[in-house]
């Protein structure tokens, strides 16, 4: 297994967050690297709704958090992961690997305890 640790950062540099991620492969792809992060944020999502941070790439819509107050919700990754994606596609964030940036879904990198990874975020990214 392997484990990669990546962060959210403002444009100036500033941490926002930070997520473990482990993968079975070596070496993933730039989406497999989205779908995972967007996967474990709905689950922490789910788990923590009242102390979960929204400084994520996964924000529900208005309606989701209006349901969630009185119960819980679950949120449609396959979605989110959709919304995420696309947001990539079109530059509302990007994502640096050992200090480059990322340009296509399909790059692969290899994934180990040395890989860097930042996602940046330039607009607000996903949800309603």
């Amino acid at each position: 297994m392997n484990t990669i640790i990546i962060r959210d950062e403002t444009a100036s540099g500033e941490v926002l967050n930070e997520i473990a991620l482990k993968f079975e492969q070596q070496y993933i792809t730039v989406e497999e690297l989205i779908a995972k992060r967007i996967e474990q944020e709905v689950q922490r999502y789910e788990k923590a709704l009242s102390s979960y941070s929204l400084k994520g790439l996964v924000s529900p819509s208005n309606l989701e958090q209006r349901l969630s107050r009185k119960q819980p919700v679950r949120i449609d990754v396959e979605q989110q992961v959709y919304i995420a994606l696309d947001a990539f596609k079109k530059n509302g964030f990007f994502i640096l690997i050992d200090d480059e940036q990322a340009d296509e879904l399909d790059q692969q990198f290899l994934v180990d305890e040395s890989t860097d990874v930042s996602f940046v975020k330039l607009t607000p990214l996903v949800g309603g």
